[in-house]
């Protein structure tokens, strides 16, 4: 009987420990940084939300810059895409399909310029971000569609390009909605 009243107590006080620093991290963050602990969240001129800065999204328009493939079409109810081997029939049939796509839809970008990141998936299924060579990629088509200048899309690329964290860790990125935001307002002037 000692035991189980040793054993209840303990759990009830680790519980109670645990509980006190979840809200003891979350009150931090929400302090010292709330933006982050709230999720990144954007939000229009109308302070209307577009999404979050940490998830993708699918933009279809040809006018817009496109983010990688995702196998979960950016549902962040789970995360994750098939980890194909490089052997594997089904994952050589999405890359073709992708390059496929990117042909039909950027005709004046030979194949041969394609980044990779715009045929592949990301470990997660999520990514927000795209390499800036991947948003380059895209200026011919955009500038067609759109009439935009193709040197006011490459600033517009140049400034919405995040350097390595740190100056160190991971690769330069652009997050494609804050990309589209960004066109989106040259395109209603």
């Amino acid at each position: 009987m000692k035991t189980i009243t040793v054993t209840i107590r303990t759990s009830i006080l680790l519980m109670i420990i645990v509980m006190i620093y979840q809200l003891a991290v979350t009150g931090i963050a929400q302090v010292f940084m709330p933006h982050k602990a709230n999720g990144s969240l954007v939000y229009d001129g109308n302070n209307q939300l577009i999404g979050s800065e940490l998830i993708g999204q699918t933009f279809v328009s040809p006018r817009y810059f496109h983010g990688r493939v995702s196998s979960i079409e950016y549902n962040a109810a789970s995360s994750g895409t098939p980890n194909y081997a490089p052997s594997n029939p089904d994952l050589l049939r999405r890359v073709q399909n992708s390059v496929t796509k990117w042909k039909a839809d950027n005709p004046d970008v030979p194949v041969n310029n394609l980044p990779v990141d715009l045929i592949t998936n990301s470990g997660s299924g999520l990514d927000p971000d795209i390499s800036p060579a991947s948003a380059l990629a895209q200026i011919p088509r955009i500038s067609s569609l759109t009439g935009i200048q193709k040197n006011t899309l490459e600033k517009l690329v140049i400034e919405h390009t995040q350097g390595r964290d740190l100056g160190l860790f991971g690769e330069e990125r652009v997050n494609v909605l804050k990309l589209n935001m960004a066109l989106s307002e040259l395109l209603a002037k």
